[in-house]
């Protein structure tokens, strides 16, 4: 099993140098203490898991003697399952004011996982790691994805080349690193292992009442409507839970970082005529494993090939910010005539629109529908059609055709 680079590797090491307190948060089995703990050869910092029963016991009850026992500078891995730490740990970082001093990980995302933020407002570089994008599984340097026809040129220099078929069989596999290095090569046996340690430990950890079958039936549910504008009422319906349970558990997959959501874009002149976000998964292998697709070919053929096409492509898009250490401002637009455009990215003070095709030869007439940003008080910037197109191309003056495979 080979190492794959994460791109976020150069980002911990710069605010490694300018906080005292480093968060690495993410889904399980997406690689935080593998690529921290690469990052840590060499070095006198110490690693303790709270993975470990004794450890956790004695963090959650005598923080202060833990903290005495593995001194920073020092990794602490799953740090959720402590959160009585952070106070000391913030202690500690106003009395040193060692930059370094403490990397964390922890399998919640940041911003939903209590105590934390008040605790070490100021004092903590929150990085959000996902599952591999594709450029770090082809062994490319990550950028984030702009719409721009020199960065889409040079991006199209450095990305490894990929038909229909091969862009199938990536999204089939999925984008966890055991899969990808090689360590497991059966990718269903890897998900249906995943989903029953998943469940079992950090699900129950959130929600200890949590039936195991309904939730993977829940989940399967999920899966059926990734992106989709998100249905509470279908959910409940489909997995035989009410609906507040839905919302729970559905609380529950965004906080452990699985899936995630696009809002609908409006400003002051834009009346935001939906409200509904639409539904993704940052690993379209584990979508294929719920929704029961046997391979990538039955799958390209299949009634969900353009949902799961969508998923990919905008988890791709999402991963080149995240995993560069950046904020994504992604979202959608939907008016009452149901016209849509599948993303819209702000970014240095222009919209762009994006359009996502199943399709090696778009024409003009998808790009009409860009012109429903053109009310906004923020200007339309230039407009991409994300498709099956072998090489980078221009519809007009104002709209590019991009590749899937150099995202």
């Amino acid at each position: 099993m080979s190492y794959i680079t994460r791109s976020l590797e150069k980002v911990v090491q710069q605010v490694t140098q300018e906080y005292p307190v480093v968060l690495v948060t993410g889904p399980r089995q997406v690689g935080k203490t593998t690529m921290l703990q690469k990052l840590m050869e060499g070095t006198s910092r110490g690693y303790v898991s709270l993975d470990d029963l004794n450890e956790r016991a004695l963090a959650k009850n005598d923080p202060e003697l833990f903290l005495q026992l593995h001194k920073p500078p020092v990794l602490i891995d799953e740090v959720q399952y402590a959160p009585e730490l952070f106070t000391y740990i913030k202690v500690y970082a106003d009395t040193h004011h060692e930059p370094g001093a403490f990397w964390l990980t922890g399998s919640q995302v940041f911003k939903l996982m209590h105590g934390v933020q008040e605790s070490l407002a100021g004092r903590v570089a929150v990085l959000s790691m996902t599952s591999l994008s594709q450029s770090e599984i082809n062994g490319a340097d990550t950028e984030p994805f702009r719409v721009d026809l020199d960065a889409l040129l040079n991006r199209e220099e450095k990305a490894v080349p990929a038909d229909t078929k091969d862009i199938f069989e990536r999204i089939y596999r999925g984008s966890m690193p055991a899969i990808a290095s090689g360590k497991n090569t059966n990718s269903q046996i890897f998900y249906s292992s995943y989903l029953s340690t998943y469940i079992e430990r950090d699900v129950k950890e959130l929600s200890d009442a949590i039936d195991a079958l309904k939730f993977l039936r829940f989940m399967t549910a999920v899966a059926a409507r990734c992106s989709q504008m998100l249905n509470v009422a279908e959910i409940a319906q489909d997995a035989d839970i009410n609906q507040k349970q839905a919302k729970d558990w559905l609380h529950i997959l965004e906080t452990l970082g699985i899936i995630f959501y696009l809002h609908p874009y409006s400003n002051n002149l834009l009346k935001r005529l939906v409200k509904t976000p639409k539904l993704y998964f940052y690993d379209t292998g584990l979508v294929c494993y719920l929704t029961k697709w046997s391979s990538a070919e039955v799958l390209e053929y299949g009634a969900m090939n353009g949902a799961i096409l969508e998923n990919y492509v905008v988890s791709e898009i999402a991963k080149t910010y995240l995993n560069t250490g950046r904020e994504t401002f992604l979202y959608y637009y939907r008016d009452k005539d149901a016209k849509e455009i599948d993303i819209v990215l702000e970014q240095d003070g222009v919209l762009n629109p994006i359009e996502i095709k199943k399709t090696s030869n778009p024409g003009t007439e998808l790009t009409k529908v860009f012109s429903l940003l053109d009310k906004a008080s923020v200007p339309r910037g230039k407009g991409a059609i994300v498709c099956m197109k072998p090489k980078v191309g221009i519809i007009d003056r104002d709209n590019y055709i991009v590749p899937i495979w150099i995202i």
